[in-house]
């Protein structure tokens, strides 16, 4: 009985020595922005190159865990089905308080620009989601996921910014939607 419990725990040492190697070995959750082929066609390489910076802008106050750098990103005039850019630092603070290595993917898919001058609207077709690394379970968790959502963005202060619903909007979502108002 004792070669054989001997045995089992060498074999249960190995099982755990592999395994954290193998934890140890499994990819680190990356940001990626990415811009399908034909998703700008209506947009010029400037406006292009603006909306993107954006969201890379995003990516880094994500890794800082800058909630300032991400409320930046939000227009003044931010409402998304009635949460304001108020309520959205308080949704990244407690994300902060209780994720790390928050991590964001945006596959956009279109980019189209609707309105003119002021009233400027970029319309943002795009694919993605967010997760974090869980400070209570240490599992990397999803915290959010997109597809083909339309992110709205605005012209202020000299960037494109997060404008949330364009236009009158009910103040619930209708039944079998989902809230996306992260980005």
């Amino acid at each position: 009985m004792g070669e054989r419990r001997r045995r089992w725990s060498q074999w249960s040492a190995c099982l755990t020595g592999g395994l954290l190697v193998m934890v140890a070995l499994l990819p680190v959750a990356q940001a990626e922005v990415r811009l399908l082929p034909g998703a700008a066609a209506d947009l010029d390489q400037a406006t292009t190159n603006a909306v993107l910076k954006t969201f890379q802008q995003a990516e880094e106050a994500l890794r800082a865990r800058n909630v300032d750098g991400v409320m930046a990103l939000y227009s003044e005039q931010y409402d998304y089905h009635g949460l304001k850019k108020s309520d959205m630092r308080k949704v990244w603070a407690n994300l902060f308080d209780e994720f790390q290595d928050l991590t964001d993917t945006h596959h956009f898919s279109r980019l189209t620009k609707v309105g003119s001058g002021s009233k400027t609207i970029i319309e943002v077709t795009c694919t993605g989601s967010l997760t974090g690394l869980s400070k209570t379970g240490g599992l990397r968790v999803p915290i959010d996921s997109w597809y083909e959502e339309v992110h709205y963005m605005t012209w202020e202060d000299g960037q494109w910014r997060i404008r949330g619903n364009v236009g009158d909007s009910p103040r619930f979502m209708p039944f079998g939607t989902s809230p996306h108002p992260l980005f």
